[in-house]
């Protein structure tokens, strides 16, 4: 276990060190300015060179490029042309929100998909599954940033149940919530679905249901766990997304997270502001991958990492 762990953070140093050089290339090569930006264009050209200087972008690229590194390699992520403070300070407060928004987010997938898989799996062929199909090729085709509006328009302008947006309580985060959840919820119901098929048809199974226990309680108590590895990759896959994802669903919805952070950031063409938050978003995703496959050995003694 130990020797795989070490090897998979091995393999994080070169996905970071790609994010990073792609993210810090394209922040550069794209059009805009962030001294023109922040002076806006009644500056002269003498206040646009001495800001240029104060945040060291008059220097070449390959120069700025070196600088970040060095700074990243001693948890220096830099300072934000915008506030003037600290990046990794400013990403750090806006974190809670957004790991509180995806957990939410997962808890309403979770609450929607295991027992809409349970039941789509136990009755399958039937009009039953027929439905909960529909229900998950719905929940997959609708998008986060024509879903978000719609929740807004139903369940805060025409009925008044929740507020258009903000934070600070349970129903400020209900709908951003399920808005992020509901894509989820249609992935993981149909994976569980195909897994736990598979799982009903094995020996083990029938052999439970012939010692007195009912089929309900054999799907519950021994396929369920067993079907649960390839739920748990997407699972991890999905939750990763979810920090990503964030992005549109905490811009609709004015969530104070990390994903509103960076779209501010882009707007003011913050170099560094940038930079910290995909660098961050991209770590917690490797991060939440890493622990769903050290989870594996949890659930399946069969499985074991060399």
């Amino acid at each position: 276990m130990s020797r795989y762990l070490l090897s998979r953070l091995a393999q994080l140093v070169p996905v970071v060190f790609g994010v990073v050089t792609i993210v810090f290339l394209l922040l550069h090569l794209i059009p805009g300015d962030p001294v023109e930006i922040m002076l806006g264009e009644s500056a002269v050209a003498a206040q646009r060179e001495e800001l240029r200087r104060e945040l060291r972008l008059d220097r070449p690229i390959a120069e700025q490029y070196m600088d970040f590194l060095g700074g990243l390699a001693g948890g220096d992520l830099g300072v934000s042309f915008r506030s003037r403070e600290p990046v990794l300070r400013e990403i750090l407060s806006r974190f809670p929100a957004t790991l509180m928004l995806a957990g939410a987010a997962l808890c309403v997938a979770l609450l929607v998909a295991v027992p809409l898989g349970i039941l789509s799996a136990m009755r399958q062929h039937t009009l039953i599954d027929h439905l909960c199909a529909f229900v998950a090729m719905l929940g997959l085709s609708m998008p986060n940033f024509w879903l978000g509006p719609l929740l807004i328009l139903v369940f805060s302008l025409h009925l008044g149940i929740f507020p258009v947006g903000g934070y600070g309580t349970t129903r400020h985060l209900f709908l951003p919530a399920l808005t992020m959840g509901t894509g989820m919820a249609a992935i993981l119901m149909r994976m569980l679905r195909s897994s736990l098929l598979e799982e009903i048809r094995q020996e083990y199974v029938r052999v439970a249901a012939s010692k007195g226990l009912s089929r309900t309680g054999a799907v519950l108590r021994h396929a369920l766990k067993n079907s649960a590895i390839p739920v748990l990759t997407v699972l991890g896959l999905q939750f990763g997304a979810l920090l990503g994802g964030s992005i549109i669903t905490e811009t609709i919805f004015s969530w104070p997270g990390i994903g509103r952070l960076l779209v501010q950031a882009i707007d003011a063409r913050d170099y560094p502001l940038v930079q910290g938050c995909v660098l961050f978003i991209a770590l917690c995703t490797v991060a939440v991958n890493l622990a769903t496959d050290l989870l594996y050995s949890r659930l399946d003694p069969r499985i074991r990492h060399g």
